[in-house]
């Protein structure tokens, strides 16, 4: 509100004109602020984190060995995040003799996920029928979670694994995992690399030789 204040100086008689002193009042405003902040807070839906599920390998010392290996290797894929972004895979168990048995990738969508996908083509079919009955209304979102965690974990879906060695990046193994996500991969775990996993690509970049070598002295 403004308030005009008027200034009559008496002393100057031949002076006709009134000069007026305006002062605005903001107290008003700072209640309309207070209301305004209030109303956002209340009608504004605040961000929500976003989350990744990871399965980690558990520190129980009474799980054998055994009981760690019973994926079925035919389901079963192994990551091997190398230096310099390069990416390494292998199928089922390690093969140290056959070195063409691992095998190089990308991170790329042509690369780490046509992989995934092809290795998971029928539980990510699923999640999407899944995901467009719920935009359709016909189920709600409670019932499409536990249905889509459901097919992820079904008897047929891989198991992928990811291992990571010393000089990798973090943003491969972000990479990576986002790819699960993408695949719908509900299996995967993230372990420590082996000296054998070392080995396979270090006998990888030797074309064989490695494998030969040791051919050799055993005979």
């Amino acid at each position: 509100m403004a308030e005009i204040q008027e200034n009559n100086n008496k002393e100057k008689k031949g002076n006709k004109q009134k000069k007026m002193n305006i002062r605005v009042d903001f107290t008003p405003m700072v209640d309309m602020n207070m209301l305004l902040i209030t109303f956002f807070m209340l009608c504004t839906s605040l961000s929500k984190p976003q989350t990744m599920e990871i399965s980690m390998p558990s520190n129980d010392k009474n799980i054998t060995e055994e009981q760690q290996n019973k994926v079925k290797a035919s389901q079963a894929l192994t990551l091997l995040l190398g230096e310099d972004g390069k990416l390494y895979y292998y199928e089922g168990e390690p093969d140290y003799k056959n070195y063409a048995s691992l095998k190089e990738t990308t991170y790329e969508a042509s690369g780490l996920r046509k992989l995934l996908l092809s290795k998971n083509y029928e539980a990510v079919k699923k999640v999407r029928e899944l995901k467009d009955k719920k935009a359709r209304l016909e189920i709600t979102e409670e019932e499409c979670k536990k249905e889509i965690a459901s097919v992820k974990s079904g008897k047929n879906t891989p198991t992928v694994i990811i291992k990571a060695m010393d000089k990798s990046t973090y943003k491969n193994l972000i990479d990576a995992l986002d790819e699960m996500q993408i695949c719908s991969i509900g299996k995967y775990v993230i372990v420590d690399i082996t000296d054998g996993d070392r080995f396979l690509i270090d006998n990888y970049l030797s074309h064989g030789e490695l494998s030969q070598k040791a051919t050799d002295r055993n005979v």
